[in-house]
C-alpha cells in the first residue's frame, strides 16, 4: 500500500503544480490582455491622428495649389500686357522706321503734296 500512497502524494503534487500553473497562466493571459486592450486604445488615437494629419495636409496641399494657379494667372496676365505693349512699340517703330526710310519719304511727299492743276487764264475782249 505504501507504493498506492506515494503514486497519490506524487499525483496531488502534480495536480497542484498545474493548478498553479493554471493560475498562473491565467493572470498572465490577463496582462496580455490588458496589454492589447491598451494597445488597441493607443493604436486608435495614433490612426485618429494620423487621419487628422492626413486632412491637414490635404487641405493646407489644397491651398497651396489654389494659390500657385493664381498666381500663374497673374504672370500669364501680366505677360500678355507685356505681349500687346511690345507689338504696339514694334508697330510703331515699324511706321516710323517706314516714313523716315526713302522710300516712305517719296511715298508721303508724292501723298502730302497735291500737284498743281494748270490753269489756263482767259483775257477778255
Amino acid at each position: 500500500m505504501r507504493v498506492n500512497e506515494q503514486v497519490i502524494e506524487r499525483l496531488e503534487k502534480v495536480i497542484d503544480t498545474l493548478r498553479d500553473n493554471s493560475v498562473k497562466m491565467g493572470q498572465m493571459l490577463a496582462v496580455h490582455d490588458e496589454k492589447l486592450t491598451k494597445q488597441d486604445r493607443i493604436d486608435a488615437v495614433l490612426f485618429e491622428k494620423v487621419e487628422s494629419l492626413h486632412r491637414e495636409v490635404s487641405r493646407s496641399s489644397s491651398e497651396i495649389k489654389a494659390g500657385c494657379e493664381r498666381d500663374i494667372r497673374k504672370v500669364d496676365d501680366r505677360l500678355r500686357i507685356m505681349e500687346k505693349k511690345m507689338w504696339s512699340i514694334f508697330g510703331g517703330l515699324a511706321i516710323i522706321s517706314f516714313i523716315v526710310s526713302p522710300v516712305g519719304q517719296k511715298i508721303m511727299s508724292s501723298a502730302l503734296t497735291s500737284t498743281p492743276s494748270a490753269t489756263i487764264i482767259q483775257g477778255t475782249k
